[in-house]
Parts: C-alpha cells; structure tokens; sequence
C-alpha cells in the first residue's frame, strides 16, 4: 500500500497518487481495486454505503467513509482514475465523514481561510493560482471541505496541486509543456506546488462567489441569497440521497450562512485583470468592522 494524507486523514492506496502527501499516518481511509458489478452487491442505500457507476470511469463503492473500491472500465488510464479518485469521489467520501464539500478553492490570508465558489471552469483555481504567485498559501483546489459543526467553520487543507489551462499556466510564467496533463483527454494541466501549501485547517473568514461583470467588485449577499449559492455549489447532492444526508447538509449550510460573509466577486473574465482581483480582495478583507457598502476599485 501507498501511504499518504489529504484532507487531514491518512489514506493508503493500492494506486499510486502523486498529487498527494507521503505520510505515514495510519489508515483512515483504505483505496483499493475490485470487481463491483457482481449480481451479489448490496443495493447502495444513498448514504454510508454507496454504490455508483460513473461515465467514462466505471464502478466506485464508498462504505462508511473509510473505503473506496475501484472498478474502471477496460482501458481507463491512471491519471484518469486519479482525477475521478481525486474529484467526484474524495468529495462523496468527505460528505459521508460529515463535511461539508463545497465547489471552491480557497487561500490563507493573515491566517484564516478565503475561498472563491464558482462552477467549473469559471476561474477558481486561476484566481487562487494569482494569490499563491503573490505569496499566499494554498488551503485547497475545487474541493473545498469545511468542518461546519464546530463554533466556527474550519477549513481542511486538500493536496498541493492547482488545475491550469495552458494559457493561464503560461500567464504566471510557467511552460505549460513542462507541467502534467491532467489526464489524456483534456489540455488542462497540473501544478503541483512546491511550496506554498498550507497543511493546517484554519478558520472561515469569507467567501466570495465568483460571477461575469463589467468592472471589478464586491457586493455583499443577503443571507437567502448566500444559502442558495451554498446549495448550488454543493458537490456530488445526488449522490448521498439519504435523509440524514440531506438534514445535515442543510443544517451545515446554515450554520456557514449564519457564520461567514458571502460576497459576490464580479469582474471580467480577462488573466490581465487577475492582479486588480487580488488587491480588490486584499483591500476588502482589509476593512476593519466593513459595512454592507459595495466596494470596487
């Protein structure tokens, strides 16, 4: 088995995966390979014990937080296996150990967490690539899983790794040809950040909701408006189905909502403004005792 920690748990895995951490914590979470489409398995009860097939991957059972089983269809190659492992999946069995998993990617700002919420390909990880080039550490990428049962919501640390399409790799100096594919069947490419990465949990401070206008800025969200937008960047609602799934899932959002500021961060989409966005941020958080007044640059 290979010995690693994401997520503040040690997994160890028959796959290699080397988006994550050496370590030699003992087992919280057990990945293996195996047959699942035998007539003899369980019916998934949409909570501890799931069973699902996925397109283009296979078959994947999670049971009770603490196991993955792998069943990828014939001729699905690692690096494909690990961004399903690394993606839907990890966030199925981040929900059944009672986080909250969010669409976001987030950074360490004068020791708290700030997460940028978005829908794919919407420029999270960009942006989060834009703070760590300016000197902030990364908490997490696309995966966001906050501990919301505590007095204030904690943010687990994820993998050292940030999602890049070429140009915006290239954007921040990097020669996209030197960097991974994420898998073969996409131009997207990895960095795996050698330094930078924060691998504590830290509080929640803010998070802000990633939308299109026409000038940079920041506009506070009412708080049935900051719920929505929790409920929409949920990850993986149709998998975990069971009513205490669900009841948790709703009381975790509150609880954030009543927590945590949400803000919507509305800007061009441009990677030349990407350093306007930054300061932007830097200036808001900056605010002592801020009020609900639109802030722009």
């Amino acid at each position: 088995m290979y010995v690693y920690t994401a997520y503040n748990l040690g997994i160890h895995s028959e796959l290699p995966l080397p988006e994550l951490i050496p370590s030699d914590k003992p087992a919280d979470v057990v990945i293996r390979l195996g047959k699942l489409n035998e007539p003899q398995q369980k019916r998934s009860d949409g909570g501890n014990y799931l069973l699902a097939k996925i397109a283009q991957f296979g078959m994947v059972l999670l049971k009770d937080g603490n196991e993955i089983v792998l069943d990828p269809n014939p001729g699905v190659d690692e690096a494909m296996i690990r961004t399903f492992l690394l993606g839907v999946i990890i966030c199925v069995l981040l929900r059944q150990r009672g986080l909250l998993v969010l669409h976001a990617s987030s950074v360490v700002i004068n020791n708290s967490a700030v997460a940028f919420m978005a829908d794919s390909g919407f420029g999270k990880s960009t942006l989060a690539e834009c703070f760590h080039a300016h000197g902030y550490s990364i908490l997490t990428d696309d995966v966001l899983a906050i501990q919301a049962n505590k007095q204030q919501p904690l943010v687990i640390p994820g993998f050292p790794q940030i999602k890049l399409w070429p140009d915006a790799a290239a954007s921040f100096g990097h020669l996209p040809d030197s960097l991974p594919l994420l898998h073969s069947q996409t131009v997207k490419r990895v960095h795996r950040l050698q330094d930078g990465f924060f691998k504590k949990a830290v509080p929640l401070k803010k998070i802000y909701v990633l939308a299109g206008g026409t000038h940079p800025e920041i506009i506070p969200l009412e708080p049935k408006q900051s719920f929505g937008e929790l409920i929409r960047h949920s990850r993986e609602m149709q998998a975990l189905t069971a009513p205490e799934f669900l009841k948790e899932h709703f009381r975790q959002c509150t609880s954030v909502v009543q927590q945590v500021p949400i803000y919507s961060l509305r800007r061009q989409r441009s990677l030349a403004a990407l350093p306007e966005l930054v300061k932007l941020v830097e200036n808001d958080l900056a605010q002592e005792n801020s009020s609900p007044i639109t802030t722009t640059v």
